[in-house]
C-alpha cells in the first residue's frame, strides 16, 4: 500500500502528505465545469479552500455551497468530508482490506497515529468495526432527518438533504445545503436532537463508541481511562456550554430572546454541542453579545476527542492539564485521575500541544490584524474556528483578502492533522543523548 521510499518517513510525515495528496486531487475536482452550477465559476483558491474545509471536516466556506456548487460539486464535497472523517489512511485501508490486500506493520503504526488508538494490535479489528459504527449511525440519521425534511420538500430532494446533512453532522463538517445554516430548523426538536446526537457521537471519538459497544457486549462492564475522561469532560463542557449561552443570549432579541423557555434550551443546548467541532448553527453568529463569542471562543479551542472526526487541543489534553495544576494546587506528586496515575510522558505530549496551539492560534491572529481589514474579534474567532475545525463565522470569511484565505487553509489542516503531530512531521527526529546535564533549580511564578 506504501512505496518504498515512504516506508523510511514518520507516520506523522505520510499523514501530512496523505492529507496534502486529497486536498490537491479534490481541489481539481471542484474546478471542473460539471462541479459548478451554470453562471457560476470559482478560482483556484476558492476550491483549495473548499476542499481543504471538507477534508479538514471544518465548513467553513467562502461561497454558499448550496448556490454555487452542482449536484455533482456537492457530491465531492459530501465524498471529502467523509473521506476527513474516517481519516485518510483508515478509508485508503478499508478499500485495501475490500480488495484482499494485506496491511503491514508500518501501515498499522500510521493507522494508529491516525486513528489516535493505543496500540497497533488491533489495528484491523477496530478498523472492520469502526465501518460497521459509522455507518450504522449515518443511516439511522438520515432516517430521521429525511422525514423531517419530506414536511416541506420532495422525498428525493430529502433524501440526499438527509443523506448530506447527517454525514456532515456525524463528521463534525458543518457543511449544510441550506444558505443561512439550519437557522430555519432553531424550532424543529426532531432536527435539533438528531443532529446534536450526531455530533455528540462523531466528536467523542470512534475508541469511546467501541468501549460502550464491549461495555454492553461483555461481562467486563468497565470503561478504560481515555474514556472516562473524554465523557466526564464532554459532559462538563456541554452543560457548562448550555447554561452560559442561555444565560448570555436570554435577552438576546436576535437570538433566542423571542423564543419560548423550552425552545431556549434547546437551542442552547444545540449550540453548546455544536460550537465545540461540527460548525452547525440555528442562530445567527454575527448577533451574539460579546460574552458568548469568547465563550465560544475557548469551546472551539478545547474542541472534541482524540480519535474522532473533531479538532481543537482535545478534551483529554483540556482534562490532563487541568487535573495537573489541582494537583500542583493540593500539593501532590503525582497525577491522578479516576483512582489511577497518569505518566509524566503524556502531561509532557499534553503541555507541548497546549503551548504549540497557543503560539500558532496567537501568530496567525496577529498576522490577519496586520494584513487584513477584518475586526479584532472576527478576526480571533475565524482562526479558531479553522484550528478547532469548527466552521462557525461571524459572517466575514468571504470578505477575507487571498493571504488570509491561505493562512485559514493552513490552519485548517493543522487544526485536523493535530498541531502535535504537524509539528514532528516537519520537524527531524533528534537521537537520544548519551551523557544528561546537571539538573539546577530556577525561580518560577
Amino acid at each position: 500500500m506504501i512505496g518504498f521510499p515512504l516506508r523510511k518517513m514518520l507516520p506523522s510525515r505520510i499523514m501530512l502528505i496523505f492529507f496534502l495528496i486529497a486536498i490537491f486531487i479534490g481541489s481539481f475536482l471542484l474546478l471542473l465545469p460539471a462541479a459548478v452550477t451554470p453562471g457560476n465559476e470559482i478560482d483556484y483558491l476558492t476550491s483549495i479552500f473548499t476542499v481543504t474545509s471538507a477534508v479538514c471536516v471544518t465548513g467553513l466556506t467562502v461561497v454558499d455551497v448550496s448556490k454555487v456548487f452542482s449536484p455533482f460539486g456537492q457530491g465531492v464535497i459530501l465524498f471529502f468530508i467523509q473521506l476527513g472523517g474516517l481519516g485518510i489512511m483508515t478509508f485508503s485501508s478499508i478499500l485495501f482490506m475490500m480488495i484482499g490486500k494485506r496491511i503491514t506493520y508500518h501501515e498499522m503504526r500510521i493507522l494508529k497515529e491516525d486513528l489516535n488508538a493505543e496500540n497497533t494490535g488491533e489495528i484491523i479489528y477496530f478498523i472492520t468495526r469502526l465501518v460497521r459504527i459509522v455507518f450504522t449511525i449515518e443511516i439511522i440519521g438520515t432516517v430521521f432527518l429525511t422525514l423531517e425534511f419530506l414536511q416541506e420538500m420532495p422525498f428525493k430532494r430529502a433524501l440526499l438533504f438527509g443523506i448530506f446533512h447527517s454525514i456532515s453532522a456525524f463528521c463534525n463538517a458543518g457543511f449544510s445545503l441550506f444558505t443561512t445554516g439550519l437557522e430555519g430548523y432553531s424550532g424543529s426538536i426532531i432536527i435539533n436532537l438528531t443532529i446534536a446526537l450526531l455530533i455528540i457521537l462523531g466528536g467523542i471519538g470512534f475508541a469511546v463508541i467501541s468501549s460502550f459497544i464491549n461495555y454492553y457486549k461483555t461481562k467486563k462492564k468497565r470503561f478504560n481511562l481515555s474514556s472516562k475522561v473524554v465523557l466526564l469532560i464532554s459532559t462538563i463542557l456541554t452543560i457548562a456550554g448550555t447554561v452560559l449561552f442561555f444565560a448570555l443570549e436570554y435577552r438576546n432579541p436576535q437570538t433566542i430572546g423571542n423564543m419560548n423557555i423550552f425552545n431556549k434550551v434547546v437551542a442552547s443546548f444545540f449550540q453548546s454541542v455544536t460550537t465545540r467541532t461540527a460548525g452547525f448553527n440555528t442562530v445567527p453568529m454575527g448577533s451574539l453579545t460579546p460574552g458568548t463569542i469568547f465563550l465560544f471562543c475557548v469551546l472551539m479551542f478545547i474542541g472534541a476527542s482524540p480519535g474522532s472526526t473533531g479538532g481543537g487541543i482535545k478534551t483529554t489534553t483540556f482534562g490532563v492539564i487541568m487535573v495537573y495544576v489541582v494537583g500542583i494546587v493540593r500539593g501532590q506528586e503525582d497525577i491522578e485521575m479516576a483512582n489511577r496515575r497518569i505518566s509524566w510522558e503524556i502531561l509532557n505530549r499534553a503541555l507541548a500541544i497546549l503551548v504549540i496551539s497557543v503560539g500558532y492560534v496567537s501568530a496567525i491572529i496577529l498576522i490577519m490584524l496586520m494584513t487584513d481589514h477584518l475586526g479584532f474579534s472576527e478576526t480571533i474567532f475565524e482562526v479558531i474556528s479553522a484550528f478547532g475545525t469548527v466552521g462557525l463565522s461571524m459572517g466575514v470569511t468571504a470578505n477575507m483578502n487571498e493571504f488570509s484565505r491561505i493562512l485559514i487553509i493552513i490552519t485548517m489542516l493543522i487544526g485536523r492533522v493535530g498541531p502535535l503531530t504537524f509539528a514532528l512531521a516537519l520537524g527531524e527526529q533528534s537521537k537520544k543523548k548519551e551523557r544528561k546535564y546537571p539538573k539546577e533549580n530556577i525561580l518560577i511564578g
